[in-house]
This record gives structure tokens, C-alpha cells and sequence, in this order.
């Protein structure tokens, strides 16, 4: 494994999500990476002296990103949309399923040092439901691929500003923080989950672990949040 001495270097693809957003924010503070690229189809807007904004064409990704991007990074992929906003079945899976695929492909040819990507809850390639399967089949083609380090995340319901929000994710994201209170025991998994906590757990991952192939479920990234929290107070 990389010496992680060596790592000041991530690359992130779904930098402009609202997770993406987040994710950008954190590691723009953390003094241990000098080097933030950001894989985007338009600009982030924002200035700063450690971002590099590469513009791409997510269809032709295995041809825009070489060594020089990736070599010795930390990649993290946090590219996802819905149906709804991808307009039918296949324009989704080519979100969720071929660019994340394409990347983890990419970074492995080109020496990544990790792949840490965010899927979803209930991620099962033999899933009924068409969300958690593509998700599923991902994850298993991504185990497949033999990465140095790769770390999956699979948080519930996540919580926080959408850039496109609908009267239907504020109906939801409401639905859930009245409800959480009650989902208690083997249900408490189920619990919505802050964007930035997910995040964090992100960036905490790339640091601690040390596993070739680590996955935390919605709980445990709750969790390690949480134990981190507890001790930034102590």
C-alpha cells in the first residue's frame, strides 16, 4: 500500500452534487492534501489555491484522465443521480454504474492510492428494486477489479441542500427527521443521514484505514461521526 506520507493528491468526480459540494469543502481545509482536482463538466465556481478544476466529458472519461491526474491519489466518487433527473433506466445506469466504473478502471491503470465511493443502502446486485441493484452490480464489479484500497459507503436517506431540490425531497427530507426519533433497534439503521457526515467519514476513511476492502453500512458511519465528535469535545 502507499505510504500515506506520500498522498497530498485527490481527485473527486461529483464535485458539484450535494454531497460533492461537501466533500470539496472538507478537503479544501485539510492540510494534509496540497492538490484538490475536481472532475466537472462546468465550473464550481469558486477559487482556490489548492483546487484544479479539470473539465471532462464523463463519456469519454478512460481518455481525459492519465497518470498525471491520478498517480499515488486518493480518489473519491461521489457521482450519483436519480430517474427521475436522469430521464429513464439507462441514462441513470450510466451515472451510477459506468462513470463510477470507468474511474475505478482509470485509477487502478494509473496508480491510485484509494477509491472511496459512496452507493446507497440496500445495495444488492440481486435487489428487486432497479436503484439498490445497479448499486449492487457496481459494488461487486468494483470488488472485482483488484484496487489497492478500496472503501464503499452506503449511507440511507441523505440529508442536505440539493441543488435542483423538489417539493419532493423537502416532503421527504421532512418525513424522515420527524420519524427518526422512532427508529430504534434493528431499525435504526434506517435513519437519515446528514450529506456532511457522510463526508467526513470519507475523508476520516482515507486517513485511518488501513483494509484493502473496507464497506460502512448508514449505522457505523453515524457512528464513527459520532465517536469523533464525543472526542473533539473531550
Amino acid at each position: 500500500m502507499t505510504n500515506r506520507k506520500q498522498i497530498n493528491t485527490v481527485v473527486v468526480a461529483g464535485a458539484t452534487g450535494m454531497m460533492g459540494r461537501q466533500l470539496v469543502k472538507l478537503l479544501l481545509e485539510d492540510a494534509t492534501y496540497q492538490r484538490i482536482i475536481v472532475l466537472v463538466r462546468r465550473s464550481m465556481g469558486i477559487s482556490h489555491p489548492k483546487l484544479v478544476e479539470k473539465k471532462v466529458v464523463f463519456d469519454n472519461l478512460e481518455n481525459e484522465i492519465d497518470a498525471s491526474v491520478l498517480k499515488d491519489a486518493d480518489v473519491y466518487c461521489t457521482l450519483g443521480t436519480t430517474i427521475k433527473q436522469a430521464g429513464t433506466k439507462e441514462a441513470f445506469r450510466k451515472v451510477d454504474h459506468a462513470y463510477p466504473l470507468t474511474l475505478a478502471k482509470a485509477a487502478l491503470r494509473h496508480g491510485a492510492a484509494s477509491y472511496i465511493i459512496v452507493t446507497a443502502m440496500w445495495a444488492s446486485e440481486k435487489s428487486r428494486m432497479f436503484y439498490t441493484r445497479v448499486k449492487g452490480q457496481l459494488e461487486q464489479e468494483l470488488l472485482s477489479l483488484g484496487l489497492p484500497r478500496l472503501v464503499i459507503l452506503r449511507p440511507s436517506l441523505l440529508l442536505g441542500e440539493r441543488e435542483d431540490e423538489s417539493f419532493g425531497d423537502r416532503a421527504t427530507d421532512t418525513i424522515f427527521r420527524l420519524i427518526d426519533p422512532l427508529l430504534l433497534g434493528p431499525l435504526a439503521r434506517m435513519k437519515a443521514i446528514p450529506s456532511k457526515d457522510v463526508a467526513q467519514a470519507m475523508v476520516m476513511m482515507a486517513h485511518e484505514g488501513e483494509a484493502a476492502v473496507e464497506v460502512l453500512e448508514s449505522e457505523m458511519i453515524s457512528l464513527k461521526i459520532s465517536k469523533r465528535n464525543a472526542l473533539s469535545r473531550v
